[in-house]
């Protein structure tokens, strides 16, 4: 058997996961030849990526920015399958700040974690709807989970980064008390929120060993999208301290983001090359036009592959 550390994309795990999951439930990873842990990553250590770079993972799962970044540095890390074709990041509103629309968000409070790419975000959104982008007032959030109840203490108007399909669900407060603005709806050029990935190491010295993986990885996915009942329950055993409604709820929404007309896995040119030029355009990257480079479908199994 060979080990296989796989890191996830969030600090617990949550439903964007439930492929891997119900890949190692069913056995499909063993079959394999696979041994395969999944973990989640220390934030005051290092993201996904740094795991991949120092190799202390196989495998992991992170935002497509975060690797053209590093890429630009020259660390010597690829994507290989898309987890998700949407962007999962949404502005949450507290409707009795009174603000109905992005370009409102001028001269309000927003709570977000200022990072580059978040900064960027929020702008792109205000200035897309016509407000002014720069009177925008930050509050800085840190890693905490944006949700409604965030919210309703009242220390800010709106909040960005929380996901549509996690951090938005509650059962605490009336579903009426926010509105949810998804990062597709907010002038941003669509992109994938996370993609698999592996150190070129690996790429190079296991090819077999990744074929492998991916194979199992996508059975688990698209098992994941056809039988939501028994993944339901493979995530309960996973996650067993988030209440059921939540998983359940959150694997209903996430779940259709996991494929492109059907297919699982296929990096697609029109979610990277045109979400790297707008990289560029807020100056997080210095040469978009290099971002294929980092980024392949060869190594996915045919029935999983989307054809470019």
């Amino acid at each position: 058997m060979t080990r296989v550390r796989v890191v996830l994309d969030y600090l617990h795990p949550w439903p964007n996961a439930a492929g891997f999951y119900v890949a190692r439930a069913r056995g499909w990873y063993e079959a394999a030849g696979l041994d395969v842990e999944l973990r989640t990553h220390d934030y005051g250590w290092g993201d996904t990526l740094e795991y991949l770079a120092e190799g202390l993972a196989e495998f992991g799962v992170f935002p497509p920015n975060r690797l053209l970044v590093r890429r630009e540095r020259g660390e010597p890390l690829a994507a290989i399958a898309a987890v998700n074709h949407q962007g999962l990041e949404a502005i949450q509103v507290a409707r009795s700040s009174g603000i109905t629309r992005p370009r409102e968000l001028g001269g309000r409070r927003i709570g977000y974690a200022p990072t580059p790419r978040g900064r960027a975000m929020v702008q792109a959104a205000v200035a897309a709807d016509g407000g002014d982008p720069d009177s925008v007032v930050t509050v800085d959030t840190g890693s905490i989970e944006l949700t409604p109840e965030f919210l309703r203490a009242g220390s800010v108007d709106a909040t960005f980064g929380g996901y549509w399909a996690w951090d938005a669900l509650t059962r605490a407060i009336p579903a009426d008390a926010t509105l949810v603005w998804p990062a597709g709806d907010l002038g941003v050029p669509r992109y994938h929120s996370y993609v698999l990935g592996a150190s070129e190491q690996l790429l190079l010295s296991s090819p077999d060993t990744v074929r492998r993986f991916l194979e199992a990885t996508s059975r688990g996915f698209r098992t994941a999208v056809s039988e939501p009942e028994a993944t339901l329950r493979d995530l309960e055993q996973a996650i067993p301290y988030v209440p059921s409604w939540r998983l359940e709820r959150s694997l209903e929404l996430v779940a259709p983001t996991w494929t492109h007309d059907g297919i699982w896995g296929g990096l697609r040119d029109e979610l990277l090359g045109p979400y790297a030029e707008w990289l560029a355009s807020y100056g997080i990257l210095r040469a978009p036009s290099r971002w294929s480079g980092g980024f392949t479908n060869e190594f996915l199994p045919p029935q999983s592959a989307v054809v470019r």
